[in-house]
């Protein structure tokens, strides 16, 4: 069984890499459980100052996996574990918002759901022009609630244009997710790694306290703007939706 994640360290740059499972590219609970830990090690390590963030999958990432939140909701119909599994995401988004590294998503392939909402929480996006996005929650009868990453996606793209994406389900192109703000650069796949080097070779000759006060302050003021965040509700809004949906399939 492959191990969730691939971690490889270059200076100050970590790079991570989703292990997709053979059956699909998604963000299982070992997956969330390694990027939570991955993060919060960077405490005690200082001179790591950047993260890349990527996949050694097809696609970047698929989403959330369903199958885990049917399979916990079956063996515990209270939600109460699907609550927990729920959690465990908007930890793992909140730890990528606020650790002290510059954070770089590089995407490729299509970057469906939860996967968009992990990459809208690094600091900085670059994608493949044949990238594609969806936000499919609606779709498949849920609410957009993984990792409370509404509010943050509103913030860097724009309630109006977020609004329509969520609830049409409406697939979109690298090019549309440059003009919303949630890839800042687009290139071809075959230089999507010098694209992502541009960016860390410069940032690795910065300041060190310049970078963490930068990253800080962007932090503070991009919070600012969601001083009434409800985010902290999306797991037991996750869970109920789910919980109504798995009913009225059974019916």
């Amino acid at each position: 069984m492959p191990v969730p994640i691939a971690l490889t360290l270059t200076g100050p740059v970590l790079h991570v890499r989703l292990n997709p499972a053979a059956r699909d590219d998604v963000l299982s609970v070992a997956v969330v459980d390694e990027l939570i830990a991955v993060l919060d090690s960077l405490h005690e390590q200082p001179d790591i100052r950047i993260l890349v963030l990527s996949s050694l999958g097809e696609d970047f990432c698929l989403g959330a996996d369903r199958l885990e939140y049917q399979d916990a909701l079956a063996a515990d119909p209270t939600g109460t574990t699907v609550r927990r599994i729920a959690d465990k995401a908007q930890r793992l988004c909140q730890a990528l918002e606020n650790t002290h590294v510059v954070t770089i998503a590089r995407l490729h392939g299509r970057v469906v759901g939860a996967g968009l909402a992990l990459a809208a929480y690094c600091d900085l996006r670059a994608g493949a022009d044949t990238c594609r996005f969806r936000m499919p929650e609606i779709g498949l009868g849920l609410a957009p609630a993984w990792g409370g990453a509404m509010g943050r996606l509103i913030t860097e793209a724009g309630a109006a244009r977020i609004r329509e994406l969520m609830l049409t389900c409406e697939d979109f192109d690298a090019e549309a997710a440059r003009r919303l703000g949630l890839l800042h650069r687009t290139v071809p796949l075959g230089q999507l790694d010098e694209a992502v080097t541009a960016w860390t070779r410069p940032l690795a000759r910065r300041s060190p306290q310049a970078l963490v006060l930068t990253k800080r302050m962007l932090t503070g003021y991009a919070k600012a703007a969601r001083t009434a965040d409800p985010a902290l509700l999306d797991s037991h809004l996750f869970a109920a939706q789910l919980a109504q949906h798995r009913a009225a399939t059974v019916q």
